[in-house]
């Protein structure tokens, strides 16, 4: 990460200071960037909560967060003391005018230049509107760039409630003043897509529907709901992930060449691929989404019990835990190509992988015999949990006689760069100091991706799903799924880092 960003004076306004999102991912990145001295000498971090406490009772909350959540681990004696210094907390209400007026102003007097002001929502959904509207009471907040406000997801909870929290956002804010945070797109990895793809000549010619058969996005997680019943009982698989993490990284798989490394022209092609995208009826929904909810398994050789048994989950909830599509982009590039989407809780293992599997060859001039381990090219981007691309080839083993066997060219980041990717929530707020938004969905982009998934929600949510849990926890997902895919003729590829061993 490049040290040089700009060292003017900040303030970070933190609702929800107390709550959860705080603790574990917000403070650990800005500790993390102190300790790394990436942020500027002149700083404060204003914690705003309605939670009973002082500074020294929220810093010591705070800093049990960073001792279980940060990369760098346990925090050092003095490394934590001279971050703590910068953190400072306000009891109020969140509809209290006078703390808005405090807000304003917030600042050291002693500093050279006034501090540029960021307010940042880490709180509930339900509450993003109360600070907007008080926020909204202040007029010179509007197209001054030194103001800005960071959203976290759910950016709305369908199409509808997307438009009205936009409009509510722009009443108070010019959109150069607003960032809607997706910790995805600050992942090293999806952001080395847009150099791998664009910074290398050699893809570019085969990077489109003549020689690409189909595109996969799995992103996959092991773990259940834990503590978070209550909101994803409320959101599901297509709302939680789909509608933002993985159409985020079809974007940039999908997205064209930008004219300029720039945050209006970068959103500008993605907004390009969001409007490609073929619309489904809701009599198309049975043919291109399915859905799935875990039950009763086993994962890491753990007992699971089924969603429906989660803490604060409907002992009848239709909500589901695993989401599939199936999605064409309809423009010159990708026309006839499809892209499969996939995600789920309590599966095999953590992993995010896009995997482009190229068309065959249009002759084998091997004999039948000798091709039957014969796979198609692949090449594999894994954002986790190993940071790296995979290009699979096949290759004459050694012997006699003409044996084919895959092998796969190789590397990973770690490896190469020798050192530690920071983490996403550093790399987006270092870029929300710098007023560079290449990183944060813009408003239509946002409202485009409910556009895609409003007849799928609507046709899941007027229908039960009957046969929920339909999946055991530990699996891929339930049997729906793959005949999704089956239809085409295809499968679903086992992601790299969960393929069998093959022999040397």
């Amino acid at each position: 990460m490049n040290k040089k960003i700009n060292q003017e004076p900040v303030v970070i306004v933190l609702f929800g200071a107390s709550g959860d999102l705080s603790a574990r991912k917000v403070i650990p990145a800005l500790y993390n960037l102190h300790i790394g001295g990436f942020l500027p000498e002149e700083y404060s971090i204003v914690g705003v909560a309605r939670s009973e406490l002082s500074d020294v009772l929220l810093r010591q909350r705070l800093h049990d967060g960073v001792n279980k959540f940060s990369r760098r681990g346990i925090a050092g004696e003095q490394e934590w003391a001279s971050f703590a210094e910068h953190v400072h907390y306000i009891q109020a209400d969140y509809d209290d005018p006078e703390l808005y007026e405090r807000l304003i102003n917030i600042g050291d007097p002693a500093w050279e230049k006034p501090p540029n002001i960021i307010f940042y929502l880490a709180t509930p959904p339900n509450l993003f509107t109360v600070v907007i509207e008080q926020l909204g009471k202040i007029p010179v907040l509007r197209g001054d760039l030194r103001y800005r406000i960071v959203i976290e997801k759910p950016f709305g909870h369908d199409l509808e409630s997307a438009r009205a929290l936009n409009k509510d956002l722009l009443q108070v804010f010019e959109e150069q003043q607003i960032y809607r945070i997706d910790h995805y797109l600050g992942k090293e990895t999806v952001q080395n897509i847009l150099a791998f793809r664009f910074g290398n000549a050699i893809w570019e010619p085969l990077w489109n529907r003549n020689f690409i058969d189909h595109v996969q996005i799995t992103v996959a997680e092991k773990i259940g709901i834990g503590q978070r019943g209550r909101y994803y009982d409320s959101a599901g698989a297509l709302r939680d992930m789909i509608q933002n993490h993985l159409m985020q990284l079809l974007c940039l798989i999908a997205m064209e060449a930008p004219s300029a490394f720039t945050a209006d022209e970068i959103r500008n092609k993605k907004v390009d691929v969001m409007n490609a995208i073929r619309l489904i009826t809701k009599a198309e929904v049975p043919a291109y989404a399915v859905r799935g909810q875990y039950g009763q398994g086993s994962v890491d050789g753990k007992q699971v019990q089924s969603y429906r048994e989660e803490k604060d989950v409907g002992k009848a909830s239709n909500t589901e835990t695993f989401a599939a599509l199936k999605l064409f982009v309809d423009n010159w590039r990708w026309q006839g190509v499809p892209f499969y989407l996939r995600t789920g809780k309590c599966m095999p293992g953590r992993v995010s992988e896009i995997s482009l599997q190229f068309r065959p060859v249009p002759h084998h001039p091997f004999s039948h015999l000798n091709t039957q381990v014969f796979q198609p090219n692949r090449l594999v981007i894994q954002i986790e949990p190993n940071e790296g691309v995979v290009l699979r080839t096949q290759a004459k083993e050694p012997g006699l006689g003409m044996q084919l066997k895959p092998v796969d060219m190789m590397y990973c980041y770690q490896d190469v760069f020798h050192q530690p990717s920071p983490d996403a929530y550093e790399t987006l707020l270092v870029d929300i100091m710098r007023n560079d938004p290449s990183l944060f969905m813009r408003a239509d982009q946002v409202e485009a991706a409910w556009t895609v998934i409003q007849p799928i929600l609507d046709v899941w949510s007027e229908t039960k799903e009957l046969n929920f849990p339909n999946y055991q926890a530990g699996q891929w997902g339930p049997s729906e799924a793959e005949n999704l895919v089956a239809r085409d003729r295809k499968t679903w590829l086992l992601p790299i880092s969960f393929e069998p061993k093959r022999g040397s």
